[in-house]
């Protein structure tokens, strides 16, 4: 395969960064460099700046229509270039080219078009005479250059969620996407360049100091961030050095709670393929089972047999269930935390390498954790599910709100009133109902706690990118 020599997008023209440094791609199924990115700086940074923000000037005086007719645009040349993208996305993920094909590429779309339609949608606004001879109402305007940091987990999608409501609601982007996986951004904002007006969408590679330029930068209005606690509150702490706004997506430790009711074959199946798959790296991924004491044996046996099934395997492979770590260090770090797990805790399933070539790790099952283990605790992003036990539903609660994170979670049950309470009293931005880690356009994506200040998807998600003004006008 051609090896990719990635350049910076800046007002529509592909550019090379000042000091021309640039980071190798690692294809991560096989451990080999597959090309090339910019290392942006700040003298880079400081020349996007004043284009996106040209940029908006303009684009934030149009009509809905028309940023309604770019997002449909983008959308469909999105589609139309789907197996280039596939292929791009695949080779530095890893990812199975089926899940990316039939399942994250189209979704991205769908996010696409959906902004689109939001972006002629009649928001709710507070109309009517609050004093005497004057008429109020409000209005909702664009915030100026968003600045969007993506992380490597969902690369292709996580750029739709942030440019489709960015753009959408009238704002100019610059979007740095993940160090290791920023081939398919670039490839959106070249296809972008078709649709959009120049400086609208910019893209700048680079690592994590290229990430605080961003958010150093005096410019942008608002800064969305999707990554760890650590770059949260970095990023949190600069924007409230200036006070600018923070959108913030970080991670997440999700449990699935599975009561002694639940059909155990059905939560079984879908437990595991919502924490192995993408090799666990997702903030939504069920990296915690809290089982009730009188199945935990039962649940733990299927769970041994579905990490035995589900194998690790490059794109090509198609049995395999999900793709390597990210990067040599990403594994570096889940095998350290395996070799330090406490002695009441053991791997029941998988927990090692798998071949030499990537970064591979077999589905891992680690059964007897404890409510303070480093691996209860602490998000690991890689195929591991620890599991715990339970003795009615007030431990059950306690359990899976323990922790500092709080973006999603799931009930396994048959009771119907279990299953209210237990989606009232969780701490957690999404609570699925016998199903883990389905999303869906039109309903919000957010969290609490430590995993979020910030809402993806749904008119949430647009209206995020946006702020309110009162207009008051005298009848004389």
């Amino acid at each position: 395969m051609t090896a990719w020599e990635l350049r910076n997008l800046v007002g529509g023209k592909s550019v090379s960064t000042a000091g021309g440094e640039t980071l190798p791609l690692v294809d991560p199924s096989t451990g080999e460099q597959c090309g090339t990115a910019p290392l942006t700086r700040w003298p880079d940074v400081d020349a996007v700046m004043p284009v996106a923000a040209e940029a908006f000037e303009s684009w934030s005086q149009t009509t809905p229509r028309v940023r309604q007719e770019a997002l449909l645009g983008l959308a469909d040349a999105v589609s139309g270039r789907a197996e280039q993208l596939v292929l791009a996305e695949c080779r530095v993920t890893g990812k199975p080219f089926e899940v990316v094909r039939g399942e994250e590429l189209p979704m991205a779309v769908d996010l696409l078009r959906f902004y689109a339609g939001a972006a002629r949608a009649e928001s709710a606004t507070a109309g009517g005479e609050y004093r005497v001879g004057h008429t109020s109402f409000t209005r909702r305007e664009p915030i100026g250059v968003c600045a969007a940091v993506t992380s490597w987990t969902h690369p292709l999608l996580q750029a739709a969620a942030k440019v489709g409501p960015a753009v959408a609601a009238g704002n100019a982007v610059v979007l740095k996407p993940a160090e290791t996986t920023p081939v398919s951004a670039v490839l959106l904002g070249e296809l972008a360049g078709e649709f959009l007006p120049p400086g609208v969408l910019n893209v700048v590679c680079g690592d994590r100091d290229s990430g605080r330029a961003l958010v150093a930068h005096e410019v942008p209005g608002m800064f969305s961030i999707t990554g760890t606690v650590r770059s949260g509150m970095e990023v949190a702490g600069s924007a409230a050095a200036d006070l600018k706004r923070a959108h913030l997506q970080l991670g997440g430790k999700a449990p699935a709670v599975v009561f002694g009711d639940a059909d155990l074959d059905r939560a079984a199946e879908r437990i595991a393929a919502a924490a192995f798959g993408n090799a666990g790296q997702s903030c939504t991924a069920a990296s915690r089972v809290l089982v009730a004491a009188e199945v935990r044996e039962a649940l733990v046996s299927r769970l041994v047999e579905w990490a035995q099934q589900l194998r690790p395997g490059p794109p090509q492979d198609a049995d395999a269930s999900f793709g390597p770590l990210n990067s040599a260090g990403q594994l570096e770090l889940v095998l350290d935390r395996l070799d330090r797990l406490p002695g009441h805790a053991r791997v029941v399933a998988g927990g090692r390498r798998r071949g030499e070539r990537g970064f591979f790790l077999e589905a891992t099952v680690v059964d007897g954790a404890e409510q303070d283990d480093e691996l209860v605790q602490h998000e690991i992003l890689g195929p591991v599910v620890a599991v715990q036990s339970f003795a009615d539903e007030d431990e059950a609660v306690a359990l899976a709100n323990g922790v500092r994170y709080g973006l999603t979670a799931s009930v396994w049950t048959r009771d119907h009133g279990r299953a209210m309470r237990m989606s009232r009293r969780l701490q957690a931005g999404t609570v699925w109902i016998n199903t883990h880690d389905c999303l869906v356009v039109e309903m919000p994506h957010s969290g609490f706690k430590h995993s979020a200040s910030a809402r993806d998807f749904g008119v949430h998600g647009l209206e995020d990118y946006t702020r309110i003004k009162h207009v008051m006008s005298a009848w004389d």
